[in-house]
């Protein structure tokens, strides 16, 4: 009798400690690391021209944006812009291959499977906000033909070959 109770109780305690660390996990994926970025109201929304090939902010409004110290592809901000997407793509870079990685559910206005639908379907053009931006890590802008604009990180060719041991190659720029 005695060895039943002290099993019941050991089979509780696991369960228990096993709900505990899933509910943390949960948390500091979605919750813990993430911070709100503080608009400058000034450089927030960059594109990188063709001409200058350097980072130029572009018109914006309505910025809310979050971050996290833990990683550098957390990075995800919204945004609206009076300046059709078919203008921006003859000025600045466009970015092929632009995959916008998924967002906190309670970061409403990011939403990377219908952000990655627009792109496919050409309601949405990526720009190349800013090459490097961390080593290995480039800013992707996207722009809707409404105008919302969305940011994110992404790991560059660079970044994939520095993370995985692969030599970098002529082509990569110096790590610092």
């Amino acid at each position: 009798m005695a060895q039943n109770i002290t099993g019941k109780i050991m089979v509780a305690f696991i369960v228990v400690t096993a709900l505990f660390a899933g509910g943390l996990l949960y948390y500091t994926q979605v919750y813990a690391y993430y911070y709100e970025v503080t608009a400058t109201g000034t450089d927030d929304v960059q594109l990188t021209g063709m001409v200058s090939g350097l980072p130029e902010t572009i018109l914006y409004e309505d910025f809310r944006a979050i971050d996290a110290d833990s990683s550098p592809i957390r990075y995800r901000a919204c945004f609206t812009t009076p300046s059709p997407a078919d203008q921006l793509r003859d000025t600045y870079k466009l970015y092929p291959g632009a995959e916008p990685r998924v967002a906190p559910s309670w970061f409403d206005c990011f939403n990377a499977e219908a952000i990655g639908e627009d792109l496919a379907a050409g309601r949405a053009v990526a720009f190349t906000g800013q090459r490097n931006i961390t080593y290995g890590i480039d800013r992707v802008v996207a722009v809707t033909q409404d105008g919302h604009g969305y940011i994110w990180h992404e790991i560059n060719e660079c970044g994939d070959k520095a993370y995985d041991g692969t030599p970098l190659g002529d082509d990569c720029p110096e790590r610092e």
